[in-house]
């Protein structure tokens, strides 16, 4: 086992980090010792590093404990919780803007990545047109019944593993048919080889959004989550969520929500850093 101290200019909120992060049942998150442990499989090794928040917002610091190659662990480590992002930048950004005060009030807060691009994109599909509380059961229960434990931290199963499913297994832990088609699926696609999802990092949002929207079950909301939450990309805006409808709609005082023309005039201003945007819309209403 070793360690390593992470630390960097701020700001960068981990607190509110880990409460995003402790909204899922499947994370484990300790809000009081400021950790979290996280499923990596590095290289097809599975190993679980500890990250703990030993600094504050305006100076971050994190101890990191793993057993695996430390240098590979400290890069994924890096990408998933954005640590060479510089929110400083965006904050700026967005101080001559109209969300001014919505950054002033989450300052700070990162675009923290889900743990595997793989595991990201099921749970995209798992979670689509289903209320939040039963989304995060069915997610919980397909992990539980198919994939794998290790010190206490839950793995989402491999795609070989899901594509050797069949409708009717999933079924009886109350998929829809049409959803479990989609989820296995995709683990065909990415089992096989046809879904690179490290291939993916270096290429551009298009051409990622052109290969996904072809497969079954990937609508644009999955695509530009994935984009966001999977890659980290930083200007996604997916106006077609009811969240940031809803959240607009506060902030902006207004009786309706808002139209496609309306959303695309109060988007502009907020080019580069688009995901951002949408991640404190979202923060304002959770």
């Amino acid at each position: 086992m070793w360690e390593e101290t992470v630390a960097f200019s701020g700001p960068y909120d981990f607190d509110l980090a880990l409460s995003r992060l402790a909204l899922d049942p499947l994370h484990s998150v300790d809000m009081e010792k400021r950790m979290v442990k996280v499923p990596l499989v590095l290289k097809n090794k599975k190993i679980v590093a500890e990250v703990i928040g030993t600094g504050s917002l305006e100076d971050p610091e994190f101890l990191i404990r793993a057993d695996h190659d430390k240098e590979m662990t400290l890069q994924r480590l890096t990408e998933i919780f954005q640590w060479n992002v510089k929110l400083i930048h965006i904050h700026e950004h967005f101080q001559t803007t109209e969300l001014k005060s919505l950054f002033n009030e989450h300052y700070g807060t990162p675009l923290v990545l889900e743990f595997d691009p793989f595991s990201s994109l099921i749970k995209s599909i798992i979670h689509q047109q289903l209320n939040l509380k039963f989304a995060f059961t069915l997610t919980e229960r397909f992990v539980k019944t198919y994939g794998e434990e290790l010190d206490g931290i839950w793995f989402y199963p491999s795609p070989e593993k899901v594509a050797q499913l069949t409708v009717e297994e999933l079924r009886e832990l109350q998929f829809s048919g049409r959803k479990a088609e989609y989820v296995i699926g995709i683990a065909e696609l990415a089992a096989s080889g046809q879904l690179d999802f490290e291939k993916m990092k270096s290429k551009p949002d298009a051409e990622v959004a052109q290969e996904l929207i072809k497969i079954r079950g990937v609508g644009p909301w999955t695509v530009e989550n994935f984009l966001m939450f999977a890659l980290g990309r930083p200007n996604l805006f997916p106006m077609g969520d009811i969240g940031i409808q809803n959240a607009l709609k506060k902030y902006f005082n207004l009786e309706e929500k808002p139209t496609p023309a309306q959303m695309e005039k109060y988007k502009n201003p907020w080019n580069p850093y688009l995901s951002y945007a949408s991640l404190y819309l979202w923060r304002s209403i959770e």
